[in-house]
């Protein structure tokens, strides 16, 4: 099998990006083949699962038509200005057309040291491998915008993070893999061009529709304030919300320290090394914001004279509140059960959610409880839902269907962090069962189902998961 690769950005000029071949490493061996996204990208899921694929996924080889790339971008991480970062432990092998005609990008993640790597070792162990894996895929079937796993597999090698740990890489993909610090990276070196540059392609592969650099600062702050708003009616906290981290593509990309919440709060950090919880849960729409500004200013110098440059920017990233706002309270509407708009629903909503965090009630439980009679024992104190529950009832008898609504907007399934755990302490040991047996459960996260019994339980005392880390 052989894809047909359309290189666009390995045509940009080389500043853009460092050629580059993965190291190879000791013993491939397969642990998942995404078949269904497999598929939609045109390619053979069984030939994708045989050795000379394996060795592909690993680094081992090159198929045919790849221009293996480590791209260069800069940020801002926790605040702190990075001139340079890029790829340190990736290759974008190439991109490709699926048959509907949309364009991704094929990546390796765990390839080995670039000229990026930071005196990094440029390798990924098995934890953050399936970690992602886990979590994009379950994001995708949760209709959220994200990157997407299309393989794992091991290298027969030993990454050390503390300790010893089977390595892996990940071949990802996504509609690009071009972030705010793409932009700031060639800001930061006033060059001009190499902005004018990249902002063409942006437009041409995301946002044909856009016509000037103000256009584009337009639709990437629609995207993302519609992503956000996706996260937050999840439960989903990235974790490091880096604007290096922040696709202009508007997808969900770098699945480090995520998590998904188990008792509601708004101040909930997961990432062991946000020490001060810039983002936090409830911090998430205003890093958005920020990170835009940066993406802004990056565009300044594109946009004709100063003044109406900066007035025309600042109008532009200040809509993403508005945007946002409409789309949370569309999602939390439905989250409840509600279709038609009145006033008083924001307040409604607003109610539950207080409560929620007073009574440490699961957040993804109590919504999913809500359609089934059940959301009451999320709440340590059960009086705290059925103080809100009242006024409730009587909104949604004005609603038509409110339990196909329910069902519709609430999963039963999401990646608990103890289940991602389990998952991965099982890989480590040389049993990928729990891996699969929870990318197959949470495919349906809407469907309660008797084989999926238990996987939709919050975690006992002793199985919460505090903090997550990172892979590097």
């Amino acid at each position: 099998m052989t894809i047909a690769f359309d290189n666009s950005y390995a045509r940009l000029p080389d500043r853009f990006f460092v050629r580059q071949t993965p190291a190879a490493v000791a013993e491939p061996g397969l642990i998942a083949v995404n078949a269904p996204l497999a598929r939609a990208l045109g390619l053979d899921p069984d030939l994708l699962a045989r050795p000379d694929w394996v060795a592909i996924f690993a680094g081992n080889a090159l198929p045919e038509g790849a221009a293996p790339i480590a791209q260069a971008y800069a940020g801002h991480q926790f605040g702190g200005w990075v001139p340079q970062l890029g790829d340190g432990r990736a290759l974008l092998l190439g991109e490709i057309v699926a048959p509907d005609g949309r364009r991704f990008d094929l990546q390796l993640k765990g390839s080995g040291p670039t000229a990026f790597s930071r005196r990094g070792d440029g390798r990924a162990w098995i934890g953050p491998v399936l970690r992602e894996y886990i979590v994009s895929e379950a994001m995708a079937a949760l209709g959220v915008p994200t990157t997407r796993a299309l393989a794992a597999v091991t290298t027969g090698e030993i990454v050390w993070r503390e300790t010893a740990l089977p390595g892996a890489v990940l071949a990802r993909v996504a509609a690009s893999h071009i972030r705010v610090g793409t932009f700031q990276y060639f800001a930061a070196r006033d060059d001009t061009e190499a902005l004018r540059l990249l902002t063409d392609h942006v437009i041409a592969r995301h946002y044909p529709d856009a016509e000037t650099p103000l256009d584009l600062l337009d639709r990437v702050v629609a995207a993302q304030a519609r992503l956000i708003a996706r996260w937050m009616s999840l439960g989903f906290i990235h974790g490091v919300m880096n604007t290096d981290n922040m696709a202009i593509s508007g997808e969900t990309i770098d699945y480090g320290p995520c998590a998904f919440m188990d008792a509601y709060h708004p101040a909930k950090v997961f990432s062991s090394i946000d020490q001060f919880g810039r983002y936090a849960y409830g911090n998430q729409p205003q890093i958005a914001l920020w990170n835009l500004a940066q993406f802004a200013s990056c565009l300044l110098p594109l946009m004709g004279e100063e003044g109406p440059a900066v007035e025309a920017a600042t109008e532009s990233i200040n809509r993403l509140p508005e945007i946002y706002g409409a789309e949370w309270l569309r999602l939390f509407r439905a989250k409840i059960g509600l279709v038609s708009e009145e006033p008083g629903d924001r307040a409604l909503i607003e109610a539950l959610l207080s409560r929620m965090a007073e009574g440490r009630a699961d957040f993804t439980r109590t919504f999913s409880g809500l359609a089934e009679g059940a959301a009451a024992a999320e709440f340590s104190d059960p009086s705290l839902f059925d103080g809100w529950a009242a006024d409730w009832t009587a909104r949604l008898a004005r609603e038509a269907d409110p339990k196909a609504t329910l069902r519709a907007a609430n999963p039963v399934y999401i990646p608990r962090n103890h289940r991602v755990e389990e998952a991965i302490r099982a890989a480590v040991a040389g049993d990928l069962a729990p891996f699969h047996r929870l990318n197959a459960v949470l495919a349906r996260p809407f469907d309660r189902r008797a084989e999926a019994e238990g996987y939709d339980a919050a975690p006992a005392e002793v199985e919460i998961v505090t903090r997550t880390f990172c892979g590097t």
